[in-house]
């Protein structure tokens, strides 16, 4: 890497040394997760502009980054997206764009695909789906941003994902309701963890009901009690998830026995 490169991989260090000191100095959890999706957002969008790609491609941030939240060890799952199949120069450059982010310290998830590709793969695969489904703009031009969201809506059918996320619910529970997971659980897939929450949430934004708890409540699907009980659970079970990535400095979702005392 040249020293533009050490400049940014230092300058995302330093901001995410920030946003960890206050958080463990009493600040939110929110403030900490937002934060540093919008240093990682701001890294991408300096790296992508130096990389030559074609101005005509798209940078989205899907998953939990697409929801504009990055625990402090989790990958950073993109979508490269492309409005055709790339000439052998243009995959190249995204290669090297690739082979840079690694560099600079992210923790890369990636896929290279077009619009149609996308729309292939969301209707063939509910798991791909549900991540197109928080799909956000980090670079490039809105109007391919909105190419791609029509596709993945086209290939949406409410009933079916409720169908489909109901079934992969009880089968996670099944898995992670065993002792083991009772005595150290895990934060994130443990029957009433995080993933529970998200899968109201993705349940009710593809029936149009909301894409937030103040908004389900808005629209009937919920109490304004439940909204504010849920975001409180929802703020204590991110802290929790938060301080175990930093107890211990890397991606660990499992309340384990040697961390608990630390983290409580």
């Amino acid at each position: 890497m040249g020293d533009p490169a050490f400049a940014l991989r230092d300058e995302l260090r330093a901001r995410r040394e920030v946003l960890i000191a206050a958080f463990l100095a009493g600040g939110g959890v929110e403030a900490l997760l937002k934060g540093l999706a919008q240093a990682t957002d701001e890294l991408l969008r300096k790296a992508v502009s130096e990389a030559g790609l074609d101005p005509a491609t798209a940078i989205l941030a899907v998953g939990g980054y697409g929801r504009g939240e990055l625990f402090p060890h989790s990958d950073v799952d993109v979508l490269i997206l492309l409005p055709e199949a790339p000439e052998l120069d243009e995959r190249e450059r995204i290669e090297a764009l690739v082979g840079r982010l690694w560099d600079l310290g992210l923790h890369l998830g990636h896929s290279v695909p077009t619009v149609a590709e996308c729309r292939e793969e969301a209707a063939r695969d509910i798991t791909v789906q549900t991540s197109m489904l928080e799909a956000r703009l980090v670079a490039g031009p809105r109007p391919l941003f909105d190419r791609f969201r029509r596709a993945v809506a086209a290939t949406l059918d409410a009933r079916a994902f409720f169908r489909a996320k109901l079934l992969e619910q009880q089968q996670r529970h099944t898995k992670y309701h065993e002792t083991p997971y009772s005595l150290e659980p895990n934060v994130k897939e443990s029957p009433g963890g995080l993933r529970d929450l998200h899968v109201v949430m993705w349940v009710a934004r593809a029936a149009g009901l909301g894409r937030s708890w103040g908004e389900m409540a808005r629209n009937g699907l919920i109490t304004l009690d439940e909204a504010r009980n849920l975001r409180r659970v929802e703020r204590r079970l991110k802290d929790i998830r938060a301080r175990l990535h930093l107890v211990t400095n890397r991606r660990e979702d499992r309340l384990v026995f040697d961390v608990q005392q630390a983290v409580a």
